[in-house]
């Protein structure tokens, strides 16, 4: 009736509608009936089992640096989810609410990464799904996100889930 990704996509918005539940099930592959759970990272422990994956996407951070920047970024609407399996983090992303003049009301995903040994089995495009879900069902406009000019198989994936290269980055080091 539904391809893959309608059922994926419907599956999600349903989950999304019930805000007490914190742990969204999500099936990746219909046909192998695999079921894997999307989580929001709440605590220490939680955020320490992303570790590995957000250092996979940003090498310079440290535990202790990154446990210090994730309470003032979530002070500033950051939200952190992940896959798991075997009680280890493999895929996860952050994202936050913004208000542009550009855009109006969306959801910028600063980080979505995948360990490289979890890579190419869908779990990046199932966090991705679940943000864009969530931003429908708030009637957000867009979803925006940075990805650095090497990052071409990154960049394969946004392209194939419909997001257009509409500006350049500009950064200033101080």
């Amino acid at each position: 009736m539904y391809g893959n990704k309608t059922k994926l996509l419907i599956f999600l918005k349903l989950a999304d509608n019930i805000h007490s539940v914190k742990m969204y099930i999500c099936t990746r592959n219909f046909k192998q009936k695999l079921v894997m759970q999307i989580k929001t990272a709440q605590t220490k422990e939680d955020f320490l089992k992303c570790f590995d994956v957000m250092q996979a996407l940003r090498p310079h951070l440290t535990p202790e640096l990154f446990l210090d920047l994730l309470p003032k970024m979530e002070a500033e609407n950051y939200s952190l989810i992940f896959i798991e399996e075997n009680e280890k983090a493999i895929s996860a992303c952050g994202f936050r609410y913004l208000t542009s003049l550009f855009d109006g009301r969306n959801i910028y995903i600063d980080d979505l990464s995948t360990l490289p040994e979890a890579r190419g089995k869908g779990h990046a495009g199932m966090l991705f799904d679940f943000v864009v879900e969530k931003a429908k069902s708030e009637n957000l406009k867009a979803v925006h996100l940075d990805s650095g000019h090497q990052r071409f198989v990154a960049h394969r994936l946004y392209l194939n889930k419909g997001m257009k290269i509409v500006s350049h980055h500009f950064k200033l080091e101080l």
